[in-house]
């Protein structure tokens, strides 16, 4: 019981130093909504104890989850019309899984733009979580939408509204995109972790983004900013068939700016980790931020042998992204203590890793104009700490209710 008790603490350290970190880095501390904070954090650990305790919160999320999946699935059979070797495979490309369906969902969400469902959604869903949080109307969508949809669809069915924010808020979303998955994807992480902490993990990693970001980079809304953007403000209505063509076409360059970018980015650390090895065969930048990233491992509640294996993980993880560790650690990590099982699935199931700044600048790069896009693109280091800080969040509230 006393072990149990000392490791709690450590865990509820971790949870207040984590908080700390975004604080000190913070770009503003005097605009910090401290009650807003507060509202995220409580709103995060009573979800974690619902989700974690109860299972009706876990199908509730299962199904809006799968809803989304039977969308990508969807896409799949367009992709699959022109590369069927593509699809009708035991495992999917990241290129055809991850981008091409963006193809199909950006032109759904472009037309449920059009005839104004989605912006009256946004507005009434807005509305319950301005008042539950006290952040900005569409930053709180968008939190719910990369939920479901992931950054890069959460981002480009956004793109009137961005061009729309102030620099400061676009830098905000940018932010916040470093911590989301994509639904399609839920199906196959809940094959290789726990699923219930897979589960678990997806809203508290969107309403830590929305908490880190408030606390990294404060903004202050005026009441005639917080609105949501319309396709026919400012002039006429465009003809259907115009707008879906310009729509699909906008997809289709947004899926090769983002693929340039990642495999620039990927081949770029490889070469960082050559050049290591070529100082000492065992050296890499996995292995260094395993090193530096273990005092984050042991404040989540772990014993030391244990933080420093979640710790080379999570180096691992941040390097590269959550597939590779999940391919590594699929066979054995249902035989671990429950609380390890806990924090490290939580942890791992979110895009907060390198590879994703690439995803995210080459969608800012397609959807915003220069002076936003720069925004984004000079402030890389805070977008590393959002997601970093991010996960580490969701695995210390997820972790205070699982021993």
């Amino acid at each position: 019981m006393g072990g149990f008790r000392m490791f709690f603490f450590v865990n509820l350290l971790g949870l207040v130093v984590f908080l700390g970190i975004g604080v000190l880095a913070s770009r503003n501390r005097k605009e910090i909504q401290w009650r807003s904070v507060a509202s995220l954090l409580t709103l995060n650990l009573m979800l974690a104890w619902f989700l974690t305790s109860f299972e009706i919160g876990r199908e509730m999320i299962t199904a809006a989850a799968g809803g989304f999946t039977e969308l990508i699935n969807i896409s799949y059979v367009g992709i699959a019309f022109v590369f069927p070797d593509w699809v009708n495979v035991p495992q999917m490309n990241f290129f055809a899984a991850a981008l091409l369906p963006i193809l199909f969902v950006v032109p759904l969400f472009d037309i449920l733009t059009y005839f104004g469902i989605l912006p009256f959604v946004i507005r009434w869903i807005g509305k319950l979580l301005t008042f539950l949080t006290r952040a900005p109307k569409f930053e709180s969508f968008f939190a719910i939408e990369m939920m479901f949809l992931g950054n890069t669809e959460a981002l480009a069915v956004s793109k009137l509204q961005l061009m729309k924010m102030s620099k400061e808020r676009v830098l905000t979303i940018g932010l916040m995109s470093m911590s989301c998955v994509t639904a399609a994807l839920i199906a196959v992480y809940v094959k290789m972790m726990p699923a219930e902490y897979v589960v678990t993990a997806i809203p508290l990693n969107v309403i830590n983004a929305l908490l880190v970001s408030s606390l990294l980079h404060p903004v202050k809304v005026a009441l005639e900013e917080d609105t949501i953007a319309t396709i026919h403000e400012g002039g006429g209505r465009e003809p259907f068939f115009s707008y879906l063509a310009e729509s699909i076409i906008g997809a289709g360059r947004l899926v090769l700016i983002i693929c340039a970018n990642v495999i620039a980015i990927v081949a770029l650390l490889k070469c960082v980790n050559v050049l290591l090895g070529i100082v000492h065969p065992s050296l890499s930048l996995e292995l260094i931020l395993g090193v530096v990233l273990f005092p984050f491992a042991w404040l989540l509640g772990l014993e030391p042998a244990e933080a420093f294996q979640i710790a080379q993980y999570m180096g691992t993880k941040f390097i590269t992204n959550e597939f590779v560790v999940m391919l590594q650690i699929q066979d054995v990590v249902r035989t671990w203590p429950a609380h390890m099982q806990a924090v490290m699935t939580v942890f791992i199931t979110s895009f907060a890793n390198l590879g994703t700044i690439g995803i995210i600048l080459g969608c800012f790069k397609g959807l915003v104009d220069g002076a936003r896009n720069t925004i984004v693109a000079r402030n890389v280091s805070y977008m590393i700490l959002s997601g970093l800080l991010v996960s580490l969040l969701s695995a210390a509230i997820c972790g205070l209710f699982v021993w």
